[in-house]
Parts: structure tokens; sequence; C-alpha cells
């Protein structure tokens, strides 16, 4: 309201009474429509999306935070009209936007969660949970409209209460109206509109009552798990807040950059224990409405942290406990799985993880206890929530039968990964989630040093190599348009920040740490991240900033000189995609660098990549190491690094593949490493003999060099004793399609002599360990992820000694079952032991899969079945697999299995052929074959078409159109898929996809 006026008007009694008529129709006309709008306010989510909604005119285009309405009320005829217009007639304003506005700042948050969870009811219909919040914030700038998170919760009630006494934090102004609440599905956002503006500089409490349901079928915000513990059928609520889910719980500011303090409180049923973040500060008795005691938890405060940190459990479980440098570290799993030692293994590891972290960085564990808890399902494998972390159970406890496996590995790395992330991404934390990679990506990296310290004779560069190196080589390239680090306006949705979560933050990450590492000192390296976490510690920071203290710790020395600062070193390799081909002309030492594409063509300007990486190229000439070189440049010469022709030097580039780049020779650089290998292999180092055969295979492929260069690299094979070089070797040039392919029928058998000629060596290694003492191999890492594919391509080949060892080791397990076969080739026995054999051993792997409940031993064992040479078993086979109740056959695609093998594809034709429908009805339809809950099957009609014309050939429709139902002969042109002839659709839409081994976490 303005000051008042001076001057005046002479109005009658007839216009008096006649205006004040109006009014009064006016008043009632908006006190209907502002009861109708207040029932829709607080309705459910999914009946907010036809709520009419007020807004301010759009701000700027690329604000980033848009102005707050104006301190003073605007004049309500100037205000649009509450109506229920749908969310697209919505005016525009900041809630159309993926970033919080900063007007108000998140201190502290108290927050009380009551699960409605009792002990025997396991699948309740619809089970919820209240809670209530009071966020205590600091207002920046003068606002009257409030926006923070929710999503999928109804807000019962809400209230501002303020401005607060800076020294009590008790409220001196009473409270400021809330005069409508409503929610932007879009954004997830919840909108309070307040009568007054908060003023700029106080202290304020928004105090929320919300209720949500709880689910079971994902595993997002508050969800259950049902599982079976000592005989009995169970459930456990737990959570999952990363990225942004923590709006599914609470109403809050859910920003990685938004930190706050919290005081925790569980209500739940006295049978369970409630965990959370803090160690438990007190307990004590409520009873609700119908008399049912619970029991109330309250937990200490915690330290500053980011809402995707916040974490819950509620359960039945046991513990084992043990207590490192004064802090107890607790494992909780299953009552049956402690009692059964299954989490002695991962707690023994724990303690000495987090003191080697704590040494290594000087920078102690700041919180009082740590917490793990393993779920029976956790889609996201584990997640570092601060003070309790969440395992997936299979990934963390160690059954008895574990040890011939790599089980013990995948825990070790899995728990030192999240430990990693106490520091990297719990004490400092990325400012927001285009920078992802400073959490994933150093955690990754030190998974290697932790690995190093529990098992130091395990070789360090074949192990980065094998679990992080090879697999992000071969996706990344120049054309993929996913960077390191991704700009912040690139994202406009919230579904957006999931897909980060992906090989290029983990994988890439990791290396481009391992990279900044290896052209620095360790003891720089790690000085520079000791001063980067205190400087940053209970706050966020930004990839700047990280370069920053490098750059300080640098500045301070005189040892290491780069050609750049740290920021334009790290920032050619960071923010852009792909990664570099650099070529040494060993004659002229002229070395270029060029993008690694894939299916590189003569001639041909690709899209363009104008950008060019400093590389760091550390190298050995002869087996001694060289100092490190810098390629600055599109082109540049190194006299140090000619060789010529006489003389019986050699050259290899990137020393112990540290540098994220392949590297590719001219002929006589090849020649001379080719002669080398044929004169003393062990004079060039395992993981450069690994280098050497992954990079020329991978540059053959994408047409860099001749196929004959990287044949030339194996005539040496008869030598080679490092099982992890062999695999390079073996899953480049075995492969089903080789066999199989009619137009490899000319290829095949040559190569069968060739690589049985020089794997006879190797093969006699392992097989006499199967045979003798298989044991051995418990603690070889590198072995036992190797093992399965030196036995696959021997079968393959054909080597009789293969077969018959198969032959042993399937039929003594089927008369001894105790007597099981090795796991690092049991997919490979049971396949071989099934193709050897008859109708008698398919029905007896039928009845043992019938009767099994493990799920990685039922994929076995579905596999293995579709591995018969027998034409009727096969359409047996499928026949089951339409004809019997879909869940029979739900670990895996029966039909695509027996289409892989060479009798199998013509067999499938024919079924599918005179079948579609009823596969399309029971299999394709069903789809849970796709779309299990933990795995990233997608399924579609383009993909049903690509299985067909992958396998088959064409499509079903042109073997037979009368199976095409009604509905789909109705569908118009334009609205049926599609589907590119090819196999890269069924890739595209079928293939089982996975994430990296520790992928989200």
């Amino acid at each position: 309201m303005g000051p008042p006026s001076s001057s005046g008007f002479y109005m009658s009694r007839a216009v008096a009474l006649l205006l004040a008529g109006l009014a009064a129709a006016l008043l009632l006309a908006l006190t209907v429509l502002a009861a109708l709008y207040g029932h829709c306010a607080r309705a459910p989510p999914a009946e907010l999306q036809d709520c009419g909604v007020p807004g301010p005119a759009p701000s700027p285009p690329g604000e980033q935070d848009p102005s707050p309405p104006p301190a003073q009320k605007p004049d309500p005829a100037l205000e649009p009209t509450v109506a229920a217009t749908p969310d697209s007639r919505r005016p525009p304003g900041p809630w159309d936007r993926l970033r919080l506005p900063r007007w108000l700042e998140p201190l502290h948050y108290e927050l009380e969660l009551w699960p409605r969870l009792r002990p025997g009811e396991l699948s309740p219909p619809a089970l919820r949970f209240t809670g209530r919040v009071s966020i205590t914030v600091r207002c920046a700038v003068a606002t009257a409209r409030l926006l923070l998170h929710s999503f999928l919760l109804d807000c019962d009630s809400a209230e501002v209460r303020g401005p607060l006494s800076p020294g009590t934090g008790h409220a001196t102004g009473g409270r400021v109206p809330v005069d409508d609440v409503w929610f932007a599905l879009d954004m997830q956002y919840m909108v309070l509109e307040l009568r007054d503006a908060l003023r700029p500089g106080s202290l304020y409490e928004l105090q929320l009552s919300f209720a949500g349901p709880l689910y079971q079928d994902t595993r997002e915000g508050l969800f259950l798990n049902v599982y079976t513990d000592q005989g009995e059928r169970r459930v456990l609520l737990a959570s999952q807040m990363e990225p942004t889910f923590a709006r599914n719980v609470f109403p809050c500011f859910d920003e990685p950059a938004l930190k706050a303090t919290f005081n925790i409180t569980v209500i739940h049923h006295p049978n369970y224990v409630a965990l959370s973040n803090m160690p438990k500060l007190g307990q004590s008795e409520k009873e609700d409405v119908n008399g049912s005691k619970w029991t109330v938890t309250t937990f200490y405060t915690t330290p500053r942290m980011s809402t995707y940190l916040a974490s819950f459990a509620i359960c039945d479980y046991d513990h084992v406990s043990r207590t490192e440098r004064g802090k107890e570290i607790r494992i909780w799993a299953r009552k049956d799985a402690i009692a059964n030692g299954n989490a002695d293994f991962a707690l023994n590891i724990t303690g000495p993880i987090f003191s080697f972290l704590e040494d290594l960085l000087n920078i102690s564990y700041p919180l009082p206890k740590t917490d793990i808890i393993a779920l029976p399902v956790f889609d996201n494998r584990a997640m570092e929530n601060w003070g309790l972390m969440v395992f997936d159970e299979s990934l963390l406890l160690l059954q008895p039968d574990d040890q011939l496996t790599e089980k013990k590995m995948v825990i070790s790395y899995l728990v030192s990964h999240e430990i990693g992330h106490q520091w990297f991404g719990n004490l400092v934390t990325m400012s927001w989630w285009n920078n992802i990679w400073l959490n994933e990506g150093f955690a990754s990296y030190f998974e290697f040093g932790v690995i190093h310290y529990l098992y130091p004779k395990l070789p360090r560069n074949e192990i980065f190599f094998s679990n992080i190196l090879h697999d992000v080589l071969k996706k990344d390239h120049a054309l993929v348009s996913r960077a390191v680090s991704t700009k912040l306006e690139n994202f406009t949705e919230t579904n957006e920040i999931n897909e980060l979560f992906d090989l290029f933050t983990y994988n890439k990450g990791a290396s481009m740490a391992r990279m900044l590492a290896s052209f620095l000192n360790e003891t720089i390296f790690i000085s520079a991240l000791k001063s980067y976490l205190e400087t940053f510690a209970y706050s966020n920071a930004e990839q700047d900033d990280l370069w920053r203290h490098f750059q300080m710790a640098i500045d301070d020395q005189s040892e290491i000189v780069l050609p750049a600062t740290v920021k334009t070193i790290m920032d050619s390799w960071t923010h852009q995609s792909g990664f570099p081909v650099i070529t040494l002309n060993i004659s002229t030492g002229v070395m270029k660098q060029e993008p690694f594409y894939l299916g590189k063509v003569k001639n041909q300007t690709l899209l363009a990549h104008n950008d060019t990486w400093i590389i760091p190229i550390l190298w050995i000439k002869n087996g001694t190491t060289q100092s490190l070189i810098w390629l600055d440049k599109s082109s540049k010469v190194f006299p140090e690094m000619q060789v010529s022709d006489s003389d019986h030097d050699w050259v290899i580039l990137n020393l112990n593949m540290t540098g994220y780049y392949r590297v590719n020779y001219d002929k006589l650089g090849w020649k001379k490493l080719n002669q080398q290998l044929e004169k003393d292999p062990k004079a060039i180092p395992a993981i450069h003999r690994l280098q050497l055969i992954d990079d020329a295979f991978s540059l053959s492929k994408n047409n860099y060099i001749e196929i004959e260069t990287a044949l030339d690299l194996t005539k040496y094979l008869a030598e080679e004793d490092e099982i992890i070089v062999w695999h390079a070797v073996l899953v480049n040039l075995v492969t089903r399609d080789l066999v199989y392919d009619v137009n490899n029928y000319d290829i095949y058998p040559l190569l069968k002599k060739y690589l049985l000629k020089r794997l006879s060596s190797i093969w006699n290694i392992y097989s006499t360990i199967i045979r003798e003492n298989v044991a051995a191999l418990q603690d070889d890492y590198l072995v036992l992820i190797s093992l399965e594919k030196l036995f696959e391509a021997a079968c393959l080949l054909g080597l009789e000694d293969c077969l018959q060892l198969s032959r042993e080791l399937f039929k003594n397990w089927t008369n001894h079952p105790e007597n099981e076969i090795p796991y690092p080739i049991r997919t490979v026995i049971l396949c071989y032991g099934i193709a050897l054999g008859s109708n008698k051993e398919w029905d007896f792997l039928l009845n043992i899969y019938m009767n099994n409940t493990n799920e990685e031993e039922r994929i076995q064992f579905a596999y293995a079945m579709s591995c018969s040479k027998e034409p009727w078993i096969l359409h047996r086979y499928m026949e089951y697999a339409v004809t019997m109740s879909p869940s029979i056959f739900n670990e895996r695609n029966i039909i695509e299995d027996v289409a892989e093998s060479e009798v199998g594809r013509y067999i499938a034709k024919d079924f599918l052929v005179n079948n579609w429908q009823a596969v399309w009805t029971t299999i394709i339809g069903d789809s849970d074959v796709y779309n299990r809950e933990n795995r990233n099957y997608r399924f579609t009609d383009c993909g049903a078409a690509a299985v067909f014309q992958c396998h088959v050939g064409g499509t079903p429709e042109a073997y037979n159109s009368s199976q095409i139902t009604d509905n789909e002969e109705r569908k118009s042109e334009n609205q049926k898929p599609k589907c590119q002839d090819s196999c890269m659709a069924m890739e595209k839409h079928i293939i089982l996809c996975p994430l990296p081994l520790h992928i989200r976490m």
C-alpha cells in the first residue's frame, strides 16, 4: 500500500450502494475460487497437474538466479487470475528452471520421519510414511515466494516462523502467513506464496508436515525390501537419496551446494532398529491414536552435508563390529548372514581402508561411527552416505564358496570406493552434478591405491587397465557428445542428472586423475589434494578450484615444469569428448596427434574436431624410462626418439598406460617392436605387451593400421605366459562370429591352426592347475577374470584336451554334485558338457535349473541349455520358453541364446517364423526378460524386429504376414517404428548394457 493521497472526489448515495453490492459479489466470487484453489493446492501430486498458478513475468533469458517477487505486494488487479489451468498455460517463472533461485540458504533441518512399517506386513497395499521438517534458512533476497524441492509428497501444513533472533534461534516476529502452497511438477518444486516478504539477512524457519508412499519396486527415496531370514519372510526399509531423491522423502533444498546440518528423528516399531548418519542420541516411546506403541529414536547432529547424503534404515538385522582408531564400525546384515560369518571379510578390511586413507591424505574421518548395511536388493550397488553406507548384499557379503571367485576383490574395490567418497564427495562436494566426476573419478582412482595397499603382489597397472581403462577406451571416441565435465547450461530436466552416472564419469574420470598423478610426482599430487580438501571441507568446489590447488603445489616447487597451467592442460581433456591417437615416426622423430574415430576412412574429412590435447608422454627406450615430454601441438619433432633401421633400438610411448590415449607407430616402429617380441618378449614389460596388443587391434579395427600389423605382434605368443595378455589376444581374435559366420569359413581353419600352435603352452599351465590344485588360483585376480576366455577359446577352437576336460568336470559334477565345477570356468564347462552330451545331460541340467533359486546359477544353467547341438532339443527348449509360465525362464532371452550357435540360428529362424505371435505374446509382450529391475534391458517394436533381422534375416511380416494382429494392421505407416535393418538396432534396444562395476556409488 502506498502513502495516502490529499485529493478527493464526490460519490452519490446510489452509486455508493451499487458499488458496495458489486464489491460484495466480487468478494463472494473470490472466496469460492480461493476455496476451490486451496483444495487443489493441497491435493495429492497426481491431482495437481491441473492447478492454475499465479506467477511473475519471465526472467531474462540465461539469468542464473531469477529475481524474486518484489517486497511490496502488487496491485491485485495486476495479479493473474487463479484458475484451474493446465501447467502448459502457467505463466513462466523460476519454477520452470532446473536450478533453485538463490533466495534462501538452508542452515539446519529438524527432520522427523514416521514410516508405518510393522513386522509381518510384508506387502501392504498402500504403506505410507508421514513426516515433519523444520528448516532454518537465511534470506538472501527479499521475497514473498519460496521455492524448495518436493516430489510425490502431500503437504499437510506449511508455516513460516520468524524472523528468528540471531543468538537464540527463537522467533521474535511471530509468523509470516502462508497464503498458498502449490507444486510445479515438471521441476519438482513446492512453492509457498507468502502474504509478506522475507527480509534479507534474517533467519526464518519453514515448518512443513508431509506424507508420501513407500515403494517396493523401485530403489528411490524411501523403499522396502522383502526378504527371507531364519526361515521367515521379513521386510525392511532403507533410503537412496542420490542424486535427486531426497525430495521424494521430505521437502528440502535438494542441490549439492545447499549444505546444512541435520537433526534426525525416526519413529519405528519397537521390534526394529533404526539407523541414520549419526550415532543414536536417545530413545523414547510414543503412542498412536489406536493405542499402538512406537519407538522414537533420535540421532546426534550431522556435520554440514548435502541432502543426497541423508540416510535412514529400519530393519530387523544383526551386526558385527570392531573399533578402528577409537571409532566404531558396524556391518549390518540378515541374521543368518551374520551367524554364518558372511560379513566378517568386509568388516576386517573396512577399518584398515579408513586408516590408509586417513594417513595418505592426513585428514581424519570426521564422523564418530560408520555403519554399513547390506540390503537384499539394492539396484545402485552401493552408496556412500556419510555414516551409513548402503550395499547390495551380493557385493558385500562373502559366502563360504566364494573363495575361488573374484568376489573378494569386488568387495574390496567397492568398499574402497565408498570409503574414498567420505573425503571426495562427502567432505568436499562438487558444486553441481555437471562435475560429478570430482566425486566419482577420484573415488574410483583411489580404489587402486587401496587395493595395492591390501594386496601388494597384484600388478597395479594391469589391474587398472582391466577394470577401468579397457572398457572406456572401447566406448569413447571423437564423436561421442560426452565430456567428463559438462556445461551446466546443457541440463534442462531432472532426469538428465541420472544419466551422468556412466562410464565417462567413473572410468574416464579415474583415468584423468591417474594421468594427472603420472606427470606430477606422488608428493605434489597428494599435497595438492590435501590442500583442496582442507580448503573446501564441509563445502563445495568447482573443477577450477581443484586445478587451482594443483597449480599452487606446482608453483611451490621447481622440480616439475609444465608447458602450461594445470587448468589449461587438464581442461583440454575434461572439456572435450574423445581422446587422441598419437603416431610416432621413429625414422624422423615426428610425432602427431589426431582425434580417435570409430571406423576412420582414408582421405575423408570427418566431423570437425578443432581442439588438440596437451599430452604428457612418458616413454621407454630399450626398456629404460626416459624423461617426460609434452605434445602440445598437432605435430612436433622429438630427435631423441629417432631410431635407424640398422640398430636394434625400440621405443614404446605411454609408460604403464597412464596416459589416456592410444599409440600408433610407423611401419618401422611396429617392425622393431615385433622383432623384440620374437627375440626376447620379457624385455618388454607385461603391461606394454598388453598395451601393444590392445592398441594394435583397436587401431586395425578402426582403419588406422592394417590387420597384418596387429597379427604380426602375435607371432611370439608361444612364449607368452601372462594370461592377461592372452586374454587381450583372444577377445580380439576368437569370437563366435568368426567361427560360425559363413563369410569366415576360409579364414577360420587358418586362424585355428595358427592359434592352437601357440596356445598349447599357456593352456598346459592352467589346465594342469585346474586338474591338480585349483585352490592355488584363489588369490590371483587377473587369472580369475581371464581364465574363462582362455577355456572358451580353446574349446571353441576344438582343442581336444579342453573338450575332454569339459567332459570330465561336467560328468564328475553330475555324478557327485558336491564336486563343484570351478567357478571361473563354470559357464564354459556347463556349455560344453551339454554340447558334447545327449538329452540325458540336458534333462539333468533342466532339473537342476528348475530346483535352483540362485539367480546367477540359473542364468548359467539357462545359457548352457542353449549350447546343445541337437536340433530337436533346441526346438523343445524354445517351446518350453514360450509355452511354460514366463517365470520359468525369465533370466535370459532363450531364443536369442539358441540363435547364437551355428546349429541354433537355423532352428531359431524356423521357430520364429512358425511361432511369431506366441513369441511376441509370451516373451516379448511380457517383457520381463528385457526390463528386469536391476538391469538395463530396453525392448521396443524396433528391438523385436532387430532380433528377427539379426538372427533370421528380413522381418517376421515377410515370412508370415498372417500373424500380424489386426491392431498392427490398423496402424498407419507413420505410426510404425522405423527400424534400421542392421544388428545395431538389436544392440540399442535389446542387448544388456551393464554400467561399470561401481556405477553410481
